[in-house]
């Protein structure tokens, strides 16, 4: 399935992956959690520990007025969703999530607020 790759400090790229349990976790380095911050058919597969086992800190996910809400630790995989799979995005998706993500981040805390700011 042709799916976005986006690791910790790099831009995100186009990769083929094999939809398989032992695919998706080698790709996160760990057990797989599913996150659905997209309106449309397409879900952010990460490590489900990332946070836990000091993974780097990767991207920022905001609310529609750009306030971080989570940010996501290690290496993660936007892919296309059926009803019960994962399959390959649409070129229009790859290209909107690949916008979305195309700045590495850095975090800084600032009082009670994290600051995400391009790397």
């Amino acid at each position: 399935m042709k799916v976005l790759m986006v690791e910790p400090m790099k831009a995100p790229y186009t990769t083929e992956l094999n939809n398989s349990l032992d695919n998706l976790q080698k790709a996160v380095d760990g057990y797989i959690q599913l996150l659905y911050p997209f309106d449309d058919t397409a879900g952010i597969i990460c490590n489900e520990e990332g946070k836990l086992t000091g993974l780097p800190l990767n991207r920022a996910l905001r609310y529609e007025d750009g306030t971080i809400y989570d940010i996501i630790a290690g290496t993660f995989i936007i892919a296309g969703l059926t009803e019960d799979d994962f399959c390959s995005l649409s070129d229009s998706q790859l290209d909107e999530y690949a916008k979305m993500f195309q700045h590495p981040e850095t975090f800084v805390r600032i009082g009670r607020e994290i600051v995400a700011i391009p790397a």
